[in-house]
């Protein structure tokens, strides 16, 4: 908080657009940049319409005496509220300069900067941009030296060069005084936390934004660091579920065990999840595995996508083995956590057998471990990642505004090669990939009544799977009369979300 002492150098307001999917928290994102706003003296209003059923009228009032407005937005339908927000910005304060940042903007700077109610782009890390930006809007100053930054001279779209990536623990820490808990636990039911060890993840896959950013840098903070700031946080707001946001948490070993042994000997309680991938998690010990489950760690998710060699390979994922995603689980289960495996389907050249080989190993692993839940998910091209040219060559036509890649979430399918008669099919064997993993966890009661659901439901579909026929769907027109098949989690948290959901988390 500014010191009482202290004159404001100015009003900035920060806006999280709504989106579908329960709240993970207070947006870190916004936080982040309001920590080295205060820092900078600087007032700070953060409006997330998560918990803000009013949030245009806030917005409008806020802005009456604001320098400008920093609009956060992810690629798909979260683009409909920030528009809506921005244009009503510009009819009640059109003095107010409107920014949008985050990964949207990062990778589509000049689509974004096109809209007329857009003012400025914030491009990559902005807690240093952010204050720059603002101090120059304060003092009427040029725009021309500030990294980072696309704005409009005259009508003319310019683009100032870019900012290097900086080690995150230079930042003043986040404004999370800022959070309204109690609001966010009516929503949710969870006193919860969003919180971030790191940023950037070391591997290249070819469908993922996180590299184009961070150039596959890991950038973290200490152990020690993690573990005071979060036992701090934890106690200070009563907090009881905390969602690390990290790209791919345990990156360095010895600093995630740290983290985990520093959380457990503080005796302090609450549950954490974060997101990984296989071959972390197989090169710790079945003893560091138990140690997170004993901390707090309750869910884990990874971004397995495919048991195919040829598809991984394709995706860039060389990294990824599918003995791995078999030790995951086995290790997992031991320890008593539960994890999340996130698929996608039609990536480009994968064929029907690729599939089903995903399908059958998938269903093995969950087979064997009833801790194991999936999140299927239809390629979806992002804008700005590296297989682009191939998409382009392939028949994707690329969003060329912003308000079209607002028809983007999570999911849709924009796939020319996915269509018809073969999206149907892949629906339905997807439908009884999911059927069978449900059945066999949910089936109720005695062991009698667990082998008449084996007998039934899971052997046919099992034959289903190896036959790779699919005609006559009895076992699945009989699930719409008692089973709700859950196509997609959080990969973080593993809660259900609604299908097309922009909130990937």
């Amino acid at each position: 908080m500014l010191n009482a002492s202290m004159q404001s150098r100015g009003k900035v307001v920060l806006f999280y657009p709504p989106y579908d999917g329960p709240p993970l928290g207070a947006p870190l994102a916004l936080l982040a940049l309001a920590g080295t706003l205060r820092e900078a003296e600087f007032e700070v209003v953060l409006i997330d319409a998560a918990i803000e059923p009013r949030y245009l009228d806030r917005i409008a009032e806020e802005c009456q005496t604001a320098l400008c407005i920093g609009i956060s937005v992810l690629t798909g339908p979260m683009i409909r509220g920030a528009i809506v927000a921005a244009q009503h910005v510009k009819e009640h304060t059109p003095n107010v300069k409107v920014i949008f940042g985050g990964w949207h903007p990062t990778l589509c700077p000049e689509s974004t900067l096109r809209e007329p109610y857009v003012d400025i782009v914030v491009r990559g890390q902005g807690e240093i941009t952010i204050v720059e930006l603002a101090s120059a809007l304060a003092a009427n100053r040029p725009l021309d030296m500030i990294a980072g930054l696309n704005w409009k001279r005259d009508g003319r779209l310019i683009a100032n060069f870019d900012r290097r990536v900086q080690p995150i623990d230079t930042f003043a820490q986040p404004a999370y005084d800022l959070t309204d808990f109690d609001a966010y636990e009516r929503q949710c039911g969870k006193r919860i936390l969003s919180y971030a060890t790191s940023v950037g993840c070391p591997y290249a896959c070819n469908y993922c934004t996180d590299m184009v950013v961070y150039k596959r840098r890991f950038n973290a903070y200490d152990a020690s660091h993690v573990v005071d700031e979060l036992l701090s946080l934890v106690k200070r707001y009563r907090v009881n579920h905390v969602a690390l946001l990290d790209s791919n948490f345990p990156v360095d070993l010895k600093r995630a065990i740290a983290i985990a042994q520093g959380i457990l000997d503080s005796g302090v309680k609450f549950e954490w999840t974060f997101q990984a991938s296989t071959d972390f998690i197989c090169r710790m010990t079945q003893e560091d595995v138990q140690l997170l489950a004993d901390s707090g760690v309750k869910i884990m998710g990874f971004g397995t996508e495919s048991t195919s060699k040829a598809v991984l390979k394709m995706m860039n994922k060389r990294h990824q083995r599918v003995d791995e995603m078999y030790e995951t689980a086995r290790k997992a289960s031991l320890a008593g956590i539960r994890i999340n495996f996130n698929l996608i389907l039609g990536y480009p050249g994968e064929t029907e057998a690729d599939r089903l080989e995903t399908f059958r190993t998938m269903s093995d692993i969950g087979r064997q471990f009833s801790n194991v839940r999936f999140s299927p998910n239809i390629f979806t091209p992002y804008p700005g990642i590296p297989i682009w040219p191939q998409l382009r060559e392939l028949g994707v036509v690329e969003p060329q505004t912003l308000e079209d890649w607002e028809t983007m979430p999570l999911g849709a399918n924009l796939l020319p090669w996915l269509r018809g008669r073969e999206l149907a099919r892949m629906n339905r064997m997807l439908s009884y990939f999911l059927l069978l993993n449900q059945a066999r966890r949910r089936a109720p009661g005695t062991a009698l009544i667990k082998r008449v659901t084996t007998i039934l439901v899971c052997n046919p579909i099992r034959w289903r799977l190896r036959a790779s026929l699919f005609f006559f769907p009895w076992e699945l027109w009989l699930s719409q009369l008692s089973e709700h098949i859950v196509k997609r989690r959080s990969l973080i948290t593993g809660a259900e979300l609604p299908v097309g959901s922009a909130n990937a988390l």
